[in-house]
């Protein structure tokens, strides 16, 4: 039997084992190099998925030092279903994976952003994919990080400045509204900075709206990548940087970048496919 095939064989044994419980631990294996913890989800020949995250720039970063726990959830879950945005988006039954980051307190710290990849074999890319990475805060309500979504056979990526929860779900909710939201959040992000530092970029993403309300994509893409420049011309000089496993920190600047990732991909796919 080839390998892939029985792979999936025991991952749908392994979910179906136990259908009375909420959630199944999965293991996982960390390795760090450099900048960057690979994690692989399940056995090590035969992995569920592969994660990815690249730091910017990080403090004390070792396996021990993420905190990371892998699930197999159940679909039906009403608690876990109550933290989606909605009855338009869901999992795949194919991958109910749920992955959690959470460091303890300690020495672990980061500035600006971490860059994300969920990776597997379970699902199948498709151009205009619906596929979408998910994180939430532990026990939150979870939101669309994407900032791309590739073929091999997906991989999901996107930007965070915090530590979360983490799904690949599938999302047909209209692209416009998801726009509207991400920008929406961008704005009270900003919002949250001193009124100097926050003017000119809530001109930069003003400008974003109105250029995508327009229906001039290209335009808006362009504020966004204005607004992103000036962030990290600012971070760790007038807006805060820093990510702290020990809390007393606030990454203003990871949070702002993050959200201009996700609403740049979002933007695009409207431009390239649609509502």
């Amino acid at each position: 039997m080839p390998r892939v095939i029985f792979r999936w064989i025991a991952f749908a044994l392994l979910f179906v084992a136990a259908p009375f419980a909420s959630a199944q631990s999965v293991p996982v294996q960390v390795s760090v190099s450099g900048n960057t913890a690979t994690v692989v989800i399940g056995s090590q020949t035969s992995p569920l998925a592969d994660m990815t995250l690249a730091f910017d720039s990080p403090h004390a970063l070792t396996a021990a030092n993420l905190g990371i726990n892998a699930q197999l959830v159940s679909t039906t879950d009403p608690a876990l279903l109550a933290r989606l945005p909605g009855n338009l988006t869901s999992f795949d039954a194919s991958f109910p994976l749920m992955v959690t980051v959470e460091p303890p307190a300690g020495d672990l710290s980061f500035d600006r952003l971490v860059h994300v990849e969920i990776h597997t074999h379970a699902l199948t890319y498709t151009y205009g994919t619906s596929y979408r990475l998910f994180k939430a805060p532990i026990g939150g309500a979870f939101r669309d990080i994407t900032s791309e979504v590739a073929q091999g056979s997906v991989r999901a990526r996107g930007t965070t400045g915090g530590f979360s929860q983490f799904l690949i779900l599938t999302d047909v909710r209209r692209t416009g509204d998801v726009v509207d939201e991400k920008l929406q959040r961008l704005r009270t992000r900003i919002a949250t900075l001193a009124p100097a530092e926050a003017a000119p970029l809530e001109a930069y993403r003003a400008a974003a709206a109105q250029a995508v309300a327009e229906g001039r994509y290209d335009d808006a893409l362009a504020s966004l990548d204005a607004l992103a420049a000036r962030t990290d011309a600012r971070a760790g000089v007038a807006v805060r940087n820093t990510w702290n496993a020990g809390g007393g920190s606030t990454n203003d600047a990871g949070e702002i970048l993050s959200g201009v990732d996700t609403a740049k991909f979002s933007i695009a796919y409207l431009r390239n496919f649609g509502h």
